[in-house]
């Protein structure tokens, strides 16, 4: 049920009184978003992210491919019965440690060497490839006492020392490059949403500045001819520049108080021509505990008081505010019929965005054109998070 303007509210549902919005409710302390503090997450060590890389399967599968048959033939050419065992501890461990010994010589974010400071990491990264190779395919068999293994011959150790060598160096290259990439792609993300989430907070707190001056000028000329009508707009224009400006400074603030700062923007259109101008307002009672970015439904009312009434549409403008199956509707209805998006328009581009930063697309706006009236209408679901950027 909707009632009409300073008319009293129906059963289940409540409308303002125009003098119901005082100054001492608009201007109300704003509530602070809660501060949610990001936990400290460590970075994983070096052999733990080497390992999760290996288990990639583009690299997990030619590793595989290449490590079963060599462990095959080291079990089918040896007469030893620990050769498979062996050549299998030889694989895993040469296939970690050789790239997680790069990464930790060769950062990538390490300071730009000179031409001499390499040589010593290389000379390191080289001994210890060659320590560890002789470790295990050497003084661990002799330990044992294992009879020589196809992989812990002579040549096969030379062979293991360069493969150590050159798969470490290809191996933990690749994996420090893909990780680097993976750095930016999200720095460029992130630098991607903060432009936008910049560019959305200098256009939130926009105010069409042709109905701002209407007023304005509204206001001088009641100041000779009704004084009593120019206080009222001015008490009322200043509430809404106070709270939009507060609105600024927050993620998100009641539901209550956006369909209150709507009610002001209606209150100074209806000062300025009260008699052609028939507002209706309807909202459940209570409301949802619901919050919503400061000024996302605002646009929305300046847009349908321009295009309706402001364009020569008689009629009334209606305002909705109910709860469907867990969902918050919103809806402005306004005479004059919807025939597509105006070129340079920027309000309901700039309301879809912003809803779709501060709920991750689940938010939905929507403007339909029926039988010479328009409605536009943003449905939030209720189980949404409460916004803890500015969008």
């Amino acid at each position: 049920m909707t009632s009409v303007l300073d008319d009293s509210a129906n059963s289940g549902q409540r409308s303002l009184p125009a003098e119901s919005l005082s100054a001492s409710v608009v201007s109300a302390s704003i509530v602070s978003a809660p501060i949610v503090s990001a936990p400290i997450v460590s970075p994983p060590s070096l052999l733990r992210s080497t390992l999760r890389a290996l288990l990639v399967p583009r690299r997990l599968i030619p590793i595989v491919v290449m490590s079963v048959p060599l462990v095959a033939a080291q079990a089918h050419l040896s007469s030893d019965s620990w050769a498979g065992p062996l050549g299998a501890v030889m694989c895993v461990v040469f296939f970690l440690l050789a790239p997680a010994s790069w990464r930790a010589l060769f950062p990538p974010d390490a300071p730009r060497p000179t031409f001499a400071a390499p040589f010593g990491r290389v000379i390191v990264y080289a001994v210890s490839g060659a320590g560890t190779v002789v470790i295990v395919g050497s003084v661990i068999p002799d330990l044992l006492g294992m009879q020589p293994t196809l992989m812990t011959s002579d040549i096969s150790l030379w062979v293991s020392v360069a493969l150590f060598w050159v798969g470490g160096y290809g191996l933990g290259h690749t994996i420090d490059m893909e990780r680097s990439l993976e750095r930016e792609r999200a720095r460029s993300e992130t630098l991607q949403q903060e432009a936008e989430r910049a560019q959305l907070l200098a256009l939130r707190a926009h105010l069409d500045p042709h109905f701002l001056f209407n007023t304005l000028n509204a206001i001088a000329e009641w100041c000779r001819e009704d004084g009593e009508a120019a206080e009222r707009a001015t008490l009322a224009l200043s509430d809404m520049l106070r709270t939009v400006l507060k609105g600024t400074q927050v993620p998100a603030w009641p539901l209550l108080r956006e369909l209150e700062l709507c009610h002001t923007l209606l209150r100074l259109h209806r000062v300025r021509d009260p008699e052609r101008l028939k507002i209706e307002l309807a909202w459940d009672d209570p409301l949802p505990p619901l919050e919503v970015p400061p000024m996302v439904l605002l646009p929305l009312v300046e847009n349908a008081m321009k295009h309706g009434p402001g364009a020569g549409n008689s009629g009334t403008v209606t305002l909705r505010a109910n709860t469907l199956d867990d969902v918050f509707v919103f809806e402005v209805e306004n005479p004059g019929e919807f025939t597509g998006l105006r070129v340079g328009g920027e309000g309901l581009s700039l309301v879809s965005r912003r809803l779709i930063h501060a709920y991750g697309g689940r938010a939905e706006l929507s403007i339909d054109g029926h039988e010479g009236r328009t409605v536009t209408r943003v449905t939030i679901p209720l189980t949404c998070k409460t916004p803890e950027t500015n969008a």
